[in-house]
Formats: structure tokens, sequence, C-alpha cells
């Protein structure tokens, strides 16, 4: 199989560069009519991906928002990935898994193993172990052709206090992270596999995000108040490998599949404008 940032990058170029989260929180689904239960949530999940799923690049469920359903809940995430990937997206589940030696084997295992019902394109992980800790992820990711998506920079305000907190050679964790992931993807053509996150919402980050070499997820577009426009300030000269991501500035459209489809489109649109011609 092709490693996952070849497969982002033929996704991204032949759908642009968006991806869109699958939430379905309460509040959304009281805001499409749906009750918070488990039919809610199979019901949001299915409209979700018949609109978008043979259109936009990569989709993300959040599978907090199915686990608190319990089995039944991970049943429709499963039946979610399924379609998703029938339909041509690439998902990135948003997990942020993070531990050591056996358990983030296993945690690889769950989410990069095709013989897992849970299998995907790529998860978000947390790397306050040691970015180190995560190489069973990024083995396993590397042989199926799995990607990783390392928090860098977030937008909560609480990440902040680690995130820039200064390490003994004085660079802050964020940017040893940073450093690390870079590492990882020397050489890498024509994208490394192992991302980054970092927030849309925080302007100028003050860190050098030029060597990475591989995607970097952009969340907090839209209803979390950042614009594409402001991909620019944040990202500067690594604006090419920005991944933006929206959801509930798109799925706030729902549940109109059409209505679905024109949001998602016109985020699109905004990305392409920010990003230049992708």
């Amino acid at each position: 199989m092709d490693s996952f940032g070849t497969r982002l990058h033929r996704a991204v170029t032949e759908r642009g560069p968006l991806c869109v989260g699958i939430d379905p929180h309460p509040g959304l689904l009281a805001r499409w009519g749906l009750d918070d239960d488990i039919r809610g949530l199979d019901r949001f999940a299915r409209t979700v991906t018949e609109a978008l799923g043979d259109r936009v690049a990569v989709i993300k469920p959040q599978s907090a928002f199915f686990e608190r359903f319990g089995s039944k809940g991970m049943a429709i995430l499963e039946s979610t990935i399924r379609q998703l990937r029938a339909a041509g997206s690439l998902v990135l589940l948003d997990v942020k898994r993070g531990d050591i030696g056996s358990t983030v084997a296993a945690y690889a295992s769950a989410y990069l193993d095709p013989s897992s019902p849970v299998h995907v394109d790529a998860v978000t992980a947390s790397p306050y172990l040691g970015v180190g800790a995560l190489a069973p992820m990024f083995e396993l990711a590397a042989e199926h052709g799995g990607g990783v998506f390392v928090l860098a920079l977030t937008s909560n305000p609480e990440g902040a206090a680690v995130q820039r907190a200064r390490t003994a050679d004085g660079r802050t964790v964020a940017q040893l992270v940073i450093d690390e992931i870079s590492q990882l993807n020397a050489g890498a053509k024509p994208l490394g596999s192992i991302g980054l996150v970092v927030g849309a919402t925080i302007g100028d980050t003050g860190h050098d995000l030029s060597a990475v070499n591989g995607p970097l997820l952009a969340p907090g577009l839209g209803a979390q108040g950042a614009t594409a426009a402001d991909l620019r300030v944040v990202f500067g000269s690594a604006l090419p490998a920005v991944l933006p991501s929206y959801s509930r500035e798109v799925l706030g459209a729902g549940p109109d599949p059409d209505a679905l489809r024109a949001a998602a489109d016109r985020a699109l649109t905004d990305c392409r404008a920010a990003l230049g011609a992708r």
C-alpha cells in the first residue's frame, strides 16, 4: 500500500484541501431535531457520511461522541468508518491516544492494523509521555500505509502552559515535538505520514514548522473562531502542508444533505483561496 502521505496528497489533489469532523455532541443532535440516544447518533453519522463521504478528502470522526454510547455507539463508529472508506474518504479518527510500551502498541493495533474492526487511515495522538513513546504507532502506521497526527500547538488556552514551557536546551515543548516529527518525515516524498495538530485560532505561533515535511492539521475553523485567511498568519511558509479542518461550521447546516454539501463546498472554496490552488 502507498504511504499515508502519498494517499493524503492524492486525496487533496483530487478532492481539495478539506477535512470535516463528525462530532455528534448533544447540542448538535438537538439542533438537528434528533434525540440524544443511539438512534439519533446513527441518523446523524449516516447523514453526514452519505452527504460528504464521496466528496471530502478527509473525514474526522470524534471517537468520544461514539464511545459515550458504549458498545452500540462503537458499532455505529465501525459502520461509519467502513462507509466512509467505501465512499473514498480518508478517515482520521480523533482519539488523541498516548501511552507507553504494550499499551500504546495495543492502541496502534486497534486503529492502524487492517484486521481491526476500527481500522482507519490515521489517528490523532498525544506526545506528552514523550514522542518516542509513540514509536509503536509510527511503526505500525508505516507498515500498513497509515498516518499519525501528533498534538503540537493546540487551540485550547490550557495547552499553552505545557506546550510553550521551555526544555533544558531552551526550546519549547512544542518545538521539541515539531523537531522530532520533522526527523521522522525527513526525505519522504511527496509528504511524510506523521503529521502535527496546530490550531487555526492561535495566531503567529513563534515556532518553526518549515522542516516538518508532513501534513499540518488545522482545527478550529468556522464556528470555533478562525477563518481560512487566518491560516496564512499561523502557518507562514508551511502553508502548502496545511489540512484545514471544519466541524460545527459545516455540520450546523444539517440535517439536509444538500445543505451539508453546500456548506462543505463553501469551506473548501475559502480554503482554496487561502492556500492557493490545490
